[in-house]
């Protein structure tokens, strides 16, 4: 459910257009740590040494393979044309600017190719509705980053309610989860003279009041987990320097994820500031935060405050809570939350294909969408005396639904809604009234669609279950098996991949008479909870049995063949590229995999990966150990298999999964004689998005690959 992941941390999806249709796993990353490697690690592992990220010795491998990798895929003809065209679309001006609400303005973060690491602007409500707004820059990142010395890539901001004129921006060196927080003021445009600035780590933080933060960072030996989540919390007042700050809250390093601080504020004035402490991944135990202490809120370990409204405290669910299913949303008034003697009330509550897909509060109004069997709905909830009432709001229908801004201090909100073939449009919508929304924006076509078609099947996986997916290819093709195809899928961390609206890959893949394919498998969030529950952990070969299946059925019905088929995904979806690859070599001629988990033994030991056991279990536990090990892709290469060659790519920066993966399972392969393709880009950090040139490199290359194997060799 992507309520739940949102909470869980707001970079739970890449949001790039490489990595579109895959996601980037949940969590602030954590600096590359390595677990410490002993003599039967070296003798088991001869490639622990490539785990050293930004060691002299595995960067000269590094630049060998680049230039290895690069003139195969960059002289091909084709990379320059594909790379003009998804330059082009990634830095187009007529794109939507999706609007946040603030400060009683819209801001927009902005790239194009006069500014290609993005400006910070914003416009007045009723420009922003016309043709041509007339923005005003915040700030400017290239000119900053050049003054500075700096690639800064921009993280968003949090701004002190209700007023929003201040605001903490979050700054990353070339695309790291690490940040800098510099405080910004609205007011003036400018950021604070002598304000609050914290200086690089992976941290959170959180207003209190004008002059005081919650913080949550490292703040020396001891106060981080194994994965590099901050577990301490402390009070920093305005001038203080952080070694005053006072200590509110503490954790354990044991702990899986981060402690944090969330603040809920609703029009009424009504305030709650609840500290998570995150012991497991998707659990975690929460407190509500006064001056005076922190008091434990009783709640289950997957149930989270996920807003406030009207007096109530609105909360998302993923175990049962008493009579609220998983999967539903609820709520309490915040008198209650405050005692601690919560008596839950029903908002809504999913059926058996249905979940919760996006949220967003109002002055007055909840705006809740559902998938329905992996389609967009999107309804207005009001609260009275007798509890809450829904009202459907009027949008087009088989289409994704997304909330993409709402604020307490008005009924105004807006709402954006795509398709594989619908170009995104936003529209604006008066929640008070609950009359029809307005589009207002609506991105010009960047392929030619006309010929294309959108059709959704089911497959069955080998224990019975129906698995959906969608497939979207030109109107009337021979059914014979001979279409180039490229599927992708994500499956784990509870996140739903619906359909969207992907100009590069309709232009680059589509227009020239590709198919793509997006297949539902479990481990995600389609159809809520119990969808993710069933591939956690040892329990996780189904997630891999349904992505086979979805290519079986595509060759049962004939839309496409194992020579004609290419599969990619990114993070997750890069371990989950990594099986197919090894457990069904015979399914596919392509295969991509982007910024991936493939060493299941030690990936606890890299970067964030302790943070993961949630969803993938760990070695200390002899069961889980046992199916790592089954599973791993790094260690389950073979000698002598007729692999297909795959595409590997990372990025040095990255500091949540980490480029170790990547590098040892293509040293591994090429011990092995066997082919590969390896390419790793020195910025970028998990989503590949230091800036719109990057993006757009790494899809030219993407689909180079493509071509060249699913479609025919270079000339």
């Amino acid at each position: 459910m992507r309520v739940l992941a949102s909470m869980l941390a707001a970079t739970i999806l890449s949001g790039t257009g490489i990595l579109s249709g895959t996601g980037g796993l949940a969590g602030g990353a954590a600096l590359a740590q390595v677990a410490p490697m002993t003599k039967t690690d070296t003798a088991a592992d001869p490639y622990i040494w490539l785990e050293d990220k930004d060691g002299a010795k595995p960067l000269a491998w590094v630049e060998a393979e680049n230039a290895k990798t690069l003139p195969r895929l960059q002289n091909d003809p084709r990379y320059k044309t594909f790379y003009a065209e998804a330059l082009a679309i990634a830095s187009a001006k007529d794109r939507i600017p999706m609007p946040n609400q603030m400060f009683g303005r819209i801001y927009n973060f902005w790239r194009d190719a006069d500014h290609p690491h993005g400006l910070w602007r914003w416009t007045s409500a009723a420009d922003y509705a016309s043709a041509t707004p007339k923005w005003t820059t915040a700030l400017d990142l290239d000119a900053l980053g050049k003054a500075e010395g700096k690639q800064w890539v921009w993280k968003g901001s949090t701004c002190l309610e209700p007023e929003q004129r201040l605001c903490l921006v979050a700054l990353s060196e070339g695309g790291e989860d690490a940040v800098t927080y510099r405080e910004f003021d609205l007011q003036t445009g400018a950021f604070v003279a002598n304000g609050f600035t914290l200086p690089k780590s992976k941290q959170d933080a959180s207003w209190v009041d004008k002059d005081t933060l919650l913080v949550a960072r490292d703040w020396g030996a001891g106060t981080t987990t194994q994965s590099g989540y901050a577990f301490v919390m402390k009070q920093l007042k305005r001038g203080q320097p952080l070694d005053a700050a006072t200590e509110v809250y503490r954790g354990a390093a044991t702990d899986q994820g981060g402690t944090a601080a969330n603040v809920l504020t609703d029009e009424k004035g009504n305030r709650l500031i609840v500290i998570q402490r995150r012991k497991t991944f998707f659990g975690a135990d929460k407190l509500v935060w006064t001056p005076a202490g922190a008091r434990p809120l009783a709640l289950p370990d997957r149930t989270f405050p996920a807003g406030m409204i009207d007096g109530q405290v609105i909360f998302s669910t993923s175990d049962p809570w008493g009579k609220i299913p998983e999967g539903a949303i609820a709520s309490a008034p915040l008198a209650e939350v405050e005692k601690g003697t919560i008596n839950p009330t029903i908002v809504f509550a999913p059926g058996p294909r249905q979940s919760v897909d996006g949220m967003g509060l109002t002055k007055s109004k909840l705006l809740l969408v559902v998938s329905d069997n992996v389609r967009g709905r999107a309804s207005v909830y009001t609260h009275g005396a007798g509890g809450w009432t829904a009202k459907p709001i009027a949008l087009p229908d088989n289409a994704s639904i997304d909330v993409a801004s709402t604020t307490d201090r008005s009924d105004d909100a807006y709402l954006t809604v795509t398709g594989f073939l619908t170009p995104t449009s936003l529209y604006s919508l008066d929640a008070a009234t609950g009359a029809a929304p307005k589009p207002i924006k609506t991105l010009p076509p960047k392929f030619d669609a006309s010929n294309d078609v959108v059709e959704q099947f089911e497959a069955t996986s080998t224990d019975g279950t129906k698995v959906p997916y969608f497939v979207v290819h030109k109107k009337g093709i021979t059914l014979d098996g001979t279409t180039p195809t490229i599927m992708t899928a994500y499956g784990g961390f509870e996140v739903s991949m619906t359909p969207s609206y992907s100009g590069s890959t309709g232009k680059l893949w589509l227009e020239r008479g590709g198919s793509y394919v997006l297949a539902n498998i479990r481990g995600g969030g389609e159809f809520g909870p119990k969808w993710h529950d069933a591939g956690r952990k040892t329990k996780r070969q189904v997630i891999y049995d349904d992505f086979a299946a979805v290519a079986k059925d595509l060759f049962a019905r004939k839309l496409t063949s194992p020579a004609k088929l290419g599969i990619y995904g990114g993070s997750n979806g890069g371990l989950l590229m990594g099986v197919e690859f090894n457990q069904h070599p015979d399914l596919w001629k392509a295969v991509t995999i982007q910024v991936p988990l493939l060493d299941m033994i030690r990936y606890e030991g890299i970067a964030a990966g302790a943070s993961w056991v949630d969803e993938y279990g760990s070695v200390s536990v002899p069961e889980e150990k046992a199916f790592l090990e089954k599973i791993s892709p790094y260690q389950n290469i073979k000698k002598g298999v007729a692999y297909p060659e795959p595409y590997i790519w990372t990025t040095t920066k990255d500091d949540r999964v980490g480029p170790q993966h990547a590098r040892k399972f293509a040293a591994r392969l090429k011990e092995y004689g066997l082919p590969y393709l390896y390419y790793e880009d020195t910025a970028g950090g998990h989503s590949g998005d230091a800036d719109i040139e990057q993006g757009a490199r790494l899809q030219a290359l993407q689909m180079t690959y493509f071509t060249q194997k699913l479609v025919e060799p270079a000339k």
